[in-house]
């Protein structure tokens, strides 16, 4: 099942890099090494691209769209709109070099990237009716500013963050498409199904954030598209274990990448999914990812 045959994408923060990557066919280790040869250069350059270094700025946007908010009613609000020691320069530059004009473009095929209105205080769906024109690695870059790592990223006079707080796979956005989907993959980082030995204050957190969000929007789609198949993939324990500790370290981003790779195979094997995956690709049925 190749990237041509992926009717739609829906790709969230690191998955909306992930997302431009597939659309312009460069989906592969030298994308996420460069021309390096060694481990260490490799980090440099991962280091590079990931973090440019910017002056904190916005703490006044922060008290207003954050900080006084999530006091108010307290969640995930206090994030909002912080400010963060890089700036996503780098992720923009990193798409431009990876798959050319595309990056100022838009994919022919349905591509949706979402992001979260600092204003308006709701997701954006970049790619789709109704939100704002703008170019793929600018898309890219909004979707991926994570709070108090990276500035949030303005366009068109709007201050956008990281897609991921109000959803980290929103799933939900394929039913805009007139017609169900035969298949619907969902990749789910942060919707780990067990905690796991000597995890992070953090991870428990998410996990159950992203499990709640993940079963409503699973829910619509069985409603709505009673018929389409639908996989789940989650993190096991040996992609917890590469990647939890420091989800943005850049000397763990090839060990996870490998192990992550290793866990999809595997997962995916299983008979369970691999039987629907033959009934797919037997045919000539539509796919999305």
């Amino acid at each position: 099942m190749g990237p041509e045959r992926c009717w739609v994408i829906v790709g969230t923060s690191s998955g909306s890099f992930v997302a431009a990557m597939v659309r312009g066919n460069a989906l592969d280790l030298g994308t996420l090494v460069g021309d390096t040869h060694t481990v260490e250069e490799a980090e440099t350059w991962l280091s590079g691209h990931i973090y440019r270094r910017g002056r904190p700025q916005g703490l006044l946007r922060w008290v207003r769209r954050g900080l006084l908010p999530g006091m108010m009613s307290p969640n995930l609000s206090f994030v909002l709109g912080s400010p963060g020691l890089y700036h996503t320069s780098g992720l923009e530059e990193w798409v431009r070099n990876s798959i050319g004009s595309l990056a100022d473009s838009w994919p022919s095929r349905p591509t949706v990237i979402p992001a979260y209105d600092l204003e308006a205080r709701r997701r954006i769906a970049f790619g789709t009716e109704g939100a704002p024109d703008i170019n793929l690695a600018s898309a890219v870059a909004a979707s991926s500013a994570v709070p108090f790592v990276y500035e949030p990223v303005r366009l068109d006079g709007r201050w956008y963050i990281d897609g991921g707080v109000a959803s980290g796979t929103s799933a939900d956005l394929v039913l805009a498409r007139s017609e169900p989907l035969d298949l619907l993959i969902v990749i789910a980082p942060l919707a780990a199904s067990d905690s796991r030995p000597g995890t992070r204050f953090y991870e428990d957190m998410f996990d159950r954030a992203g499990r709640t969000a993940l079963a409503a929007e699973l829910q619509r789609i069985r409603d709505e598209w009673p018929s389409t198949d639908v996989l789940v993939l989650r993190p096991d324990d040996r992609v917890l274990a590469r990647s939890r500790p420091n989800p943005m370290a850049t000397d763990a981003a090839i060990p996870s990448f490998l192990t992550t790779l290793r866990s999809m195979r595997d997962e995916l094997a299983r008979s369970a999914n691999w039987s629907v995956l033959q009934r797919h690709l037997a045919g000539d049925d539509e796919a999305a990812a």
